[in-house]
Formats: C-alpha cells, sequence, structure tokens
C-alpha cells in the first residue's frame, strides 16, 4: 500500500498508468499482467497476479511500489540532480538554449557539443554548477545521463584529462517546504 499525498491523482488504461500532480503529467507503461492496481481515496494499492512466493514478483511488486513512490512525490515537490563542470585544460562555456545543454570550448574544440535535456526537464546554470530540475525522476537522471556522455572523453588519458560534467548529486526529491 502506498498513500498518495493531496492532490496526485492515478489513473490505469490498460497497460499505461496515468499520474498527475500539481506540478504536471507522467504517463508510463505498466505490466497489467504481474500486477493489480487499486486505488482509493489517498492510497494505492498493488496486489500480484503471479505466484508471491517467487523473489522476481515480490522484487517487481516492491519495485512498483517505489516508482509510485517517486511518482507521486515528484509531482506534488519536484525532483532535482546537481552537477558540477570541471575545466582544468582549456575554459569551459556552458548555456543553456532551448530544449538543450551547449558546452563551448570543451578541451579547445573549435565546435561546440551540446546535450539535449528530456522534455519536462530544465537546466540552470550557476558558476561551475548545473541544476536540474522536473518532476520526474526517470527524466531528470536520463537528462544528467545525457550530459555526462556529451562531455565524455576519447583517445585521451582520463587520469590527465578530468575535464567534463559530473554528476555530484544523484535525481532526488525535493526538500519538503
Amino acid at each position: 500500500m502506498v498513500e498518495l499525498p493531496k492532490g496526485v491523482r492515478l489513473s490505469l488504461a490498460g497497460r499505461v498508468l496515468s499520474a498527475s500532480g500539481p506540478l504536471g503529467t507522467v504517463v508510463r507503461p505498466f505490466p497489467s499482467d504481474a500486477l493489480a492496481l487499486t486505488v482509493t481515496e489517498g492510497s494505492v494499492t498493488l496486489e500480484l497476479k503471479v505466484s508471491s512466493h517467487r523473489k522476481r514478483s515480490r522484487a517487481l511488486l516492491k519495485t512498483w511500489a517505489a516508482h509510485l513512490r517517486n511518482l507521486s512525490g515528484g509531482l506534488t515537490r519536484g525532483v532535482e540532480a546537481r552537477m558540477k563542470v570541471v575545466a582544468a585544460h582549456f575554459p569551459m562555456k556552458v548555456q543553456v538554449r532551448g530544449e538543450e545543454l551547449v558546452i563551448e570550448n570543451f578541451l579547445g574544440e573549435k565546435y561546440p557539443r551540446s546535450s539535449r535535456l528530456v522534455p519536462g526537464t530544465k537546466a540552470v546554470v550557476e558558476g561551475d554548477i548545473v541544476t536540474l530540475s522536473g518532476h520526474d525522476v526517470e527524466q531528470v537522471g536520463q537528462s544528467a545521463a545525457n550530459i555526462e556522455r556529451a562531455t565524455r572523453i576519447r583517445d585521451y588519458d582520463p587520469r590527465v584529462f578530468q575535464d567534463g560534467i559530473y554528476l555530484i548529486e544523484r535525481a532526488h526529491l525535493k526538500e519538503a517546504s
């Protein structure tokens, strides 16, 4: 049983779970052949449709309970991740342009690198810290992974060339205010 905060509504249509709250809406595929979802006022009950004495079945149940807690918390409080810009050799210029994070002068390269932000994720650059925020843990985490991958260094010794943008604080629910 997972408690839902006020203002969060869940609905299940076939194999698609829709959640909406004060900060937005999230749609996610749901394994309705293995789990049953019952929504009551203020809480959600998950029930296994398959044998519960199997370790994988119990793991699926607890995984989806965690997904629902993250989903409801993200829709009410929001999600945040922090990244650090490390520029040891050349000064990097990092800025947000529309739905992309643009990295200029990375290792002295002539052409800028860019990283796509997953829709629903916003980025703010303050000095050497990039703060990603949104209402879905998976979207914010994927945006952070896209940024790290855009600054991946190939053909250089990683012990010497440590330049890049690295995750310093994983995607987590914001503190209740």
